[in-house]
């Protein structure tokens, strides 16, 4: 067992069982130590990606020092993100539910009432662990996909834990079906709500999108979804308020007709609409978006001073 083994083991056995007030502190204490570390021009390749990815978001004109208050924000809230999100098996229906807000979610509950399915599009922002668990406590029908980590030790910790929260979880890959057919049948039969992180897929399946001015490549996923079952697609936006994780849920997205071109020209435009949405909620709570990998494809990948 490595030590990424050991951390993860360590995180999900002991963080659900620690007073917040006990935790907190030395998640805040790391936020620290790599806001430390970027102001000090040697960020680790994380907080260098992040920062980078902060900037195109917010641009050129946001003063250095209001963007260095920024980046301490930023790594806060993802070591927030953490730290709530492997708390979520110690915590009551009542506390998931009060844990997480979500403006016009009544929608889904109303979709499955009336026996339809919703596509939901996440970015890596605020807490998405907070929001399924709270789709599953309302008692809705969920069912997501989990990327295979490796080792592979990880990826199944992380797939309990998730299953413990009362998601249906489907392996992107290696499943004894393909996942794309059971999200289809899980919409069309079983009424659920079906949430997708759709931010960022930089492989050549990916499609290509104007985001901040630059190219990048979102999942097709939501909009295929959406368009061969007519399930109504809706983005979420996502971010931290004081006393809870939050979102607001935009949509439905408008779906292109047949007349608009064939499914892979209208898989373009949906997905473009997608994330048109993603760059509203994220210029609005640009702290609250988690991604510290490399995004835009006309940026190249961050080297860090050693």
């Amino acid at each position: 067992m490595n030590v990424v083994e050991l951390g993860y083991g360590a995180a999900f056995a002991l963080l659900p069982r620690l007073p917040r007030g006990v935790t907190w502190p030395l998640f805040a204490a790391a936020a620290s130590s790599g806001h430390r570390g970027y102001r000090r021009g040697k960020p680790g390749k994380g907080t260098a990606t992040l920062a980078k990815n902060l900037r195109r978001v917010v641009g050129p004109d946001m003063p250095e020092d209001e963007f260095e208050r920024l980046m301490l924000r930023a790594l806060r809230s993802y070591s927030r993100y953490y730290l709530e999100a492997f708390r979520l098996p110690a915590r009551s229906k009542e506390q998931i539910l009060s844990g997480f807000r979500l403006e016009r979610g009544e929608l889904l509950g109303e979709h499955h009432r009336a026996g339809v399915g919703s596509v939901v599009a996440l970015p890596h922002a605020g807490n998405w662990d907070a929001a399924g668990a709270w789709v599953a406590a309302k008692g809705w029908p969920i069912t997501t996909v989990a990327e295979r980590l490796k080792p592979e030790s990880v990826y199944l910790k992380f797939l309990e834990f998730r299953r413990s929260l009362g998601m249906e979880i489907l392996p992107l890959t290696g499943g004894p079906r393909p996942t794309f057919d059971v999200l289809e049948e899980r919409l069309r039969d079983g009424a659920a709500v079906v949430p997708l992180l759709a931010d960022r897929d930089l492989t050549p399946r990916g499609v290509d999108v104007e985001f901040f001015g630059g190219r990048t490549r979102m999942p097709a996923g939501p909009a295929l979804l959406a368009l061969r079952t007519g399930a109504p697609l809706y983005v979420a936006h996502m971010w931290f308020d004081p006393d809870a994780a939050a979102g607001y849920l935009d949509g439905p997205i408008p779906m292109p007709g047949a007349d608009e071109g064939p499914l892979d020209a209208r898989v373009r435009i949906v997905t473009q609409r997608v994330a048109d949405s993603f760059a509203e909620g994220i210029a609005r709570h640009p702290e609250d978006w988690h991604m510290l990998q490399r995004f835009w494809l006309d940026e190249p990948a961050v080297s860090t001073v050693a």
